[in-house]
């Protein structure tokens, strides 16, 4: 079985694919909406230690001031 990824620009190419379905010559599936979404999930509920806004805002502000100091 060959897999492929379609995007549908025209709501008359949904219907043909319907059809398509219908008479068993394709399946269709639904995708995850947000893949990447679904990866920064899982690799944030890895990390044990998730810093705060606080932590973050200093990091930048530092990050920034040696940006801007030279």
């Amino acid at each position: 079985m060959n897999t492929i990824q379609i995007d549908i620009l025209n709501p008359k190419a949904a219907k043909l694919l319907k059809d398509l379905a219908d008479l068993n010559l394709i399946a269709i599936r639904k995708s995850p909406k947000n893949d990447f979404a679904a990866v920064l999930k899982k690799l944030r509920g890895k990390d044990a230690l998730v810093p705060s806004l606080e932590e973050i805002t200093k990091e930048v502000e530092l990050v920034r001031a040696k940006r801007y100091a030279k």
